[in-house]
């Protein structure tokens, strides 16, 4: 678009200016912008977080286990599907939907590294078979399934079969988590072979014979936590641990033992071989041989209960002090089977929208968008991690429903910032960020095009730190810092219907700085119009282009509009035309909004040879030192505003109403 050309005087101290949004909108009174966002917790949290997507105990040392963090996200619905992602050589995070069964009957997915396979919600199934770990495999999650039925009747031994819920065969860096294994014929877990450094935690041991064993090796060198398991209708194995150089085993509950009269192999916890095995805070239910240890084998145990147990209690041994590995949390063990029944097996919280880490995961903004797959239909959270991060991001069209999030205390905490003007790569190419998708939300962000128009004599000095082209775009409690042209709002072609929502938030700049033709409301925000230093036209702060089949362009509401420009010196806005479209017929309306002394008098202006009055520009019950009512200031009637709220402007064909959860 063509421009008046625009000088600001430049910010000293730029960098203060993001810190100091806060205290501006303070200092106006206008109330607290959006909610403050606690800090998040450390990602490096101990098992007392049971919602973490970071795992705890051994699997958490030597380098930790990330599984696909940092790859691409899937969502598979079938056995081909997941078969294909999970043996690639990349990194997935592959999210599993619905119930998948397994052809072959008994066919266990052969599983490579680097992979996180959660499933989605808490109905998600593999069903017939299961997953297994070749050697050398390593850094793999399992999270948020249930793996059931591959026993076969009349085959309570399985020694014809051996179909695993999961298997491991020396693979390390391996976490087990929230998984509900039913009726598998053999183990439901076996982790074989030397695999190190493994955890096993908040999963469901159901209906099954030879349920958990660990080792079937001569070596003493698997690590492994088990903690807030529950078995429950299991004989034996749960777990066996053979030859393990550190078990801790703590915060479990075994109860209702499927027991056929069988002495000796009917039983809950065995320390075998030269296992070094720690029992903690436990709780037995009907157990026999609650927990043992061979003679050559160590088990400490302490804090546990037992209900209703015979035979062995074995404890001898020093075993090791867990605490010396890594923190950890300990619950009473009264409160282990309420602990269990709760929060073990499939949860629909770990199961929900994927969440990508930036920078633990993701280096870039953008490499976490370019990690959410083309079409996807599920809400995937980007989490960005305070910080500045001096790259431009894109969104594509093929990537809807991404909420961009940053986790400070506040938006001034997580910049997105880049410094490109219009002159490479044209108004569109300078944006910082630019959202083509539909259904995107940002929170707690600052975006920002930090190019210096006063240092810097160009053709096109536009500069921009938003461009959205989406529909039912969100942007809550963020930032928008620029000169000329800050934040565009716009659809794919003049005819097309967009939609943004902007609430308490700040936006600055100087020259139609809030200008496009989707449907725009901005409310309870702060606009700062910026001095250039002019004592007669310092610019403009909208210069929208709505297609004139649209009755709702802009309307800014319950917001305050400030600036340090001199009295009478700056436009609420000018039409815009792209290219002379004369069907662009700008709809703005300022309502209920406090306005400085820096707006004219006469306020509207006309551009490029197209004059304001032939536009759809209003104001309903304005305040402050720049409110007024003249021959030149167009009042919407009190009729017409009844149809003009923020309701009425994004509703849309589809009852759109982003605003329903603050009203």
């Amino acid at each position: 678009m063509t421009h008046f050309r625009s000088k600001r005087l430049s910010r000293p101290g730029h960098g203060k200016v993001v810190a100091a949004v806060l205290g501006l909108v303070a200092a106006l009174s206008l109330g607290a912008i959006g909610d403050a966002h606690a800090a998040p917790p450390s990602r490096a949290v101990p098992a007392a977080d049971r919602w973490t997507d970071r795992p705890h105990g051994f699997a958490s040392l030597a380098g930790g286990t990330s599984g696909g963090a940092g790859g691409k996200v899937v969502t598979v619905t079938d056995q081909a599907a997941l078969a294909k992602y999970a043996a690639a050589e990349e990194p997935y995070v592959i999210r599993v939907k619905g119930a998948l069964e397994m052809n072959p009957f008994g066919t266990e997915i052969p599983v490579a590294s680097d992979k996180t396979i959660i499933g989605v919600s808490d109905t998600a199934e593999i069903v017939h078979g299961g997953f297994t770990l070749d050697p050398g495999t390593h850094n793999v999650v399992i999270r948020n399934l249930t793996i059931r039925d591959t026993a076969i009747e009349g085959n309570w031994d399985c020694k014809d079969t051996d179909y695993d819920g999961i298997r491991l065969d020396t693979a390390h860096h391996v976490w087990i988590d929230h998984i509900r294994f039913s009726r598998i014929c053999d183990g439901q877990l076996d982790i074989r072979k030397d695999s190190e450094y493994v955890t096993v935690s908040y999963n469901r041991f159901t209906n099954n014979n030879k349920t958990f064993g660990i080792g079937w090796t001569s070596n003493v060198k698997t690590q492994i936590t088990v903690d807030h398991n529950w078995f429950r209708g299991t004989k034996q194995r749960n777990p066996s641990a053979d030859n393990c150089a550190y078990a801790h085993l703590y915060n479990n509950h075994l109860s209702s033992q499927l027991s056929d009269g069988d002495p000796v192999w009917t039983y809950g916890n065995w320390s075998r071989g030269r296992t070094k095995m720690v029992i903690e805070n436990s709780f037995y239910d009907g157990v026999q041989h609650p927990y043992q240890a061979d003679a050559t084998a160590d088990l400490v145990q302490r804090g546990s209960i037992l209900r209703n147990t015979t035979g062995r209690h074995d404890a001898w041994g020093t075993a090791f002090d867990p605490r010396e590995f890594y923190a950890y949390r300990l619950d009473p063990a009264a409160a282990v089977p309420a602990l269990v029944k709760r929060f073990s097996g499939p949860q629909k919280r770990i199961g929900g929208p994927a969440v990508l880490h930036v920078p633990a995961d993701y280096p870039t903004v953008q490499s976490a968008v370019d990690a959410v797959p083309d079409g996807n239909d599920t809400p995937v959270t980007i989490a960005v991690a305070p910080g500045t991060y001096r790259e431009k991001v894109y969104i594509p069209a093929s990537k809807p429903h991404l909420v961009l999030r940053g986790t400070g205390r506040d938006r001034s905490d997580t910049v997105i910032v880049f410094d490109t003007p219009a002159e490479y790569g044209g108004s569109t190419g300078s944006a910082t960020v630019r959202i083509a998708a539909n259904d995107v939300t940002a929170r707690n962000l600052t975006f920002s095009n930090d190019f210096d128009e006063a240092a810097h004599e160009l053709k096109g000095e536009q500069a921009l730190a938003m461009k959205t082209t989406g529909d039912r775009i969100v942007f809550e409690d963020a930032a928008f810092l620029g000169n000329q042209d800050t934040l565009m709002t716009d659809s794919p072609k003049l005819t097309t219907l967009s939609r943004v929502y902007v609430r308490d938030s700040y936006i600055e700049g100087d020259v139609d700085f809030v200008y496009g033709r989707a449907t725009t409301v901005i409310e309870r925000s702060v606009i700062r119009a910026l001095s250039r230093g002019s004592d007669t036209n310092n610019g403009y702060i909208t210069a929208a282009s709505t297609w004139k089949g649209n009755p709702y362009g802009f309307l800014i509401t319950k917001s305050k509009i400030v600036s340090d420009a001199p009295a009478g010196t700056f436009h609420l806005g000018r039409p815009w035309h792209p290219g002379g479209e004369p069907d662009a017929i700008a709809q703005v309306l300022i309502r209920d909004t406090q306005l400085p002394a820096a707006v004219k008098s006469s306020p509207w202006t006309d551009m490029s040879g197209f004059s304001w009055k032939d536009a759809r520009f209003t104001e309903y019950r304005n305040h402050g030192a720049g409110a007024g009512v003249t021959a030149d200031r167009p009042q919407m009637s009190d009729a017409t505003a009844r149809t003009h709220t923020v309701a009425h402007y994004l509703k849309g064909t589809d009852d759109w109403a982003p605003y329903a959860r603050h009203h």
